[in-house]
Order: structure tokens, then C-alpha cells, then sequence
């Protein structure tokens, strides 16, 4: 979900998100199937394949949430008004 002021997701959003990739990985060490694990976490099964691609060429660091890529263009005197 996108959000005018900041763009992205919230903080919570986030780091729920970081929480369901962190936990697709435990599942990819026991070998388990993508489609169980997008069954059972409620998320695509393409998620999970590019979850288990990022780990496999990033290891489990690569599945953490990163910082925002960009720094805002307005100011904060101009998003208060």
C-alpha cells in the first residue's frame, strides 16, 4: 500500500512483511514446498519463488527490508501543508 506523504510502506507494514520473508526461509532449510508456504504464510507462490532466489544469491541478509532507495524531494515545511 502507497501512502502520499512517504511513499512505500509504514514502518509495521514493513517489518511484517520482513517477518513473512524470514519465515519463508526457515521453511526453504526444511524443504519444504513453495506452494505450502505461500499457502499457509497467505502470499503468492511468486513471492516465495522470488524469496527463495533471493536467498539463494544473497543469503539470508538479501530477505531484510531495505532503507527507502531515495531521499524525499519535499521538504518538511512543505509536507505539513
Amino acid at each position: 500500500m502507497r501512502y502520499p506523504r512517504g511513499g512505500g510502506l509504514t514502518a509495521e507494514r514493513q517489518q511484517f512483511s520482513e517477518e513473512l520473508r524470514l519465515k519463508a526461509a526457515e521453511r526453504f532449510a526444511q524443504g519444504e514446498a513453495g506452494s505450502v508456504i505461500a499457502k499457509d504464510l497467505w502470499v503468492s507462490v511468486r513471492s516465495v519463488q522470488r524469496w527463495r532466489q533471493m536467498r539463494d544469491e544473497g543469503g539470508p541478509r538479501a530477505l531484510r527490508s531495505q532503507e527507502s532507495a531515495s531521499l524525499p524531494r519535499l521538504s518538511e515545511k512543505q509536507l505539513r501543508n
